[in-house]
C-alpha cells in the first residue's frame, strides 16, 4: 500500500510540471502577426513609398509609372473645373493604393490653381466620400 502511494505521489509530481510547462508556453509571447496590435489586416497591403505622379495635359491624365505600366486618371480641364473621369490601375498593381496616389495628385492640382472637382469617376467619388474634410 505505501509502494502505490509513492507511485501516484510521483505521478501527481510529474504531471504538476508538465502543467507548469504549459502555462508558460500558452499563451505565445509573440502575438500573431495579422491582429489589431500589429495594424495590418488580413488582405491589406501597406502604402507603396510616395511615386511621381506627372500631369500629361497632352493626354488629359494623370500618370503613375509602376514596374514599367502606367496607372492613370483621365480628367477634362476648363478654367474653373477639373473633371475626374476614370480612373486605371493595372490588374498587377491593384490593391497598393495607387489609385488614391492619383486621386491626391489631382486634388492637390486642382487646389494649387483654383479649380473646382467634379468627381464622375467611381473611385474618385468613392475616396471623395472617405476622405471628406469637416
Amino acid at each position: 500500500m505505501i509502494d502505490r502511494c509513492i507511485v501516484e505521489d510521483s505521478k501527481a509530481s510529474s504531471d504538476s510540471k508538465l502543467d507548469e510547462a504549459l502555462e508558460e508556453t500558452f499563451p505565445a509571447s509573440d502575438p500573431a502577426a495579422n491582429t489589431v496590435e500589429t495594424g495590418i489586416r488580413p488582405g491589406e497591403l501597406p502604402r507603396p513609398p510616395e511615386a511621381s505622379v506627372t500631369d500629361n495635359r497632352t493626354l488629359n491624365r494623370f500618370e503613375l509609372s509602376v514596374h514599367g505600366e502606367t496607372a492613370f486618371l483621365a480628367y477634362e480641364r476648363t478654367n474653373q473645373t477639373l473633371t475626374l473621369i476614370h480612373t486605371e490601375v493595372p490588374q498587377a498593381e491593384r490593391g497598393h493604393h495607387f489609385g488614391e496616389t492619383l486621386v491626391d495628385a489631382a486634388l492637390q492640382a486642382a487646389h494649387t490653381a483654383g479649380l473646382r472637382v467634379i468627381a464622375l469617376c467611381p473611385f474618385a467619388k468613392a475616396y471623395l466620400r472617405r476622405h471628406r474634410k469637416p
